[in-house]
């Protein structure tokens, strides 16, 4: 479980780098760090969980029992404060990515990050397509298109134009 663990905290660092103009918070790789964090700690608690059976000691196994209570209350902390602050998260989240959505242009560095989060979600806007009509990209097209990344991997004509939603 351990290795699985860092595995995953690994993958979501090496993730981060394709989203870190989304992200621009300090405290965004903050989970991948717990959960590398708790996959050292799981490896300590089991190795003692594996000394302590193997010499039968009562005290090594009341040691491990503790330490899973605490384990347990922690997860059950995480999960309450995760349901109370979850609209803080996306509110938080969504105001980022409005502000890069504001600075593309088509060419700069932002613009190719929401244009690869587009296409690998298959997602136009932040909620919608309409988020578009408040960008600068939108008034420089004439204010009738989005870029071409908003449209379906299915449509080959598409041009991001607004009075064709069905290719969006």
């Amino acid at each position: 479980a351990a290795a699985g663990l860092s595995y995953v905290g690994g993958y979501v660092i090496n993730t981060y780098k394709s989203y870190d103009n989304f992200l621009q918070d300090k405290y965004a790789l903050l989970p991948a760090v717990i959960i590398i964090c708790v996959a050292v700690v799981m490896f300590i608690i089991g190795l003692i969980g594996c000394c302590a059976t193997f010499r039968e000691s009562r005290v090594g196994l009341g040691l491990f029992l503790a330490i899973i209570l605490v384990i347990f209350i922690a997860e059950v902390s995480a999960f309450v404060l995760g349901f109370v602050y979850r609209e803080k998260v996306k509110t938080d989240v969504q105001g980022t990515m409005r502000s890069v959505f504001e600075k593309y242009d088509g060419k700069n560095p932002e613009s190719t990050v929401v244009d690869y989060l587009q296409e690998q979600l298959r997602c136009c806007g932040v909620k919608n397509y309409s988020d578009w009509t408040t960008t600068q990209w939108f008034n420089s097209t004439g204010n009738n298109s989005v870029p071409l990344s908003c449209c379906r991997q299915d449509m080959k004509n598409c041009t991001g134009r607004l009075d064709q939603p069905q290719e969006l």
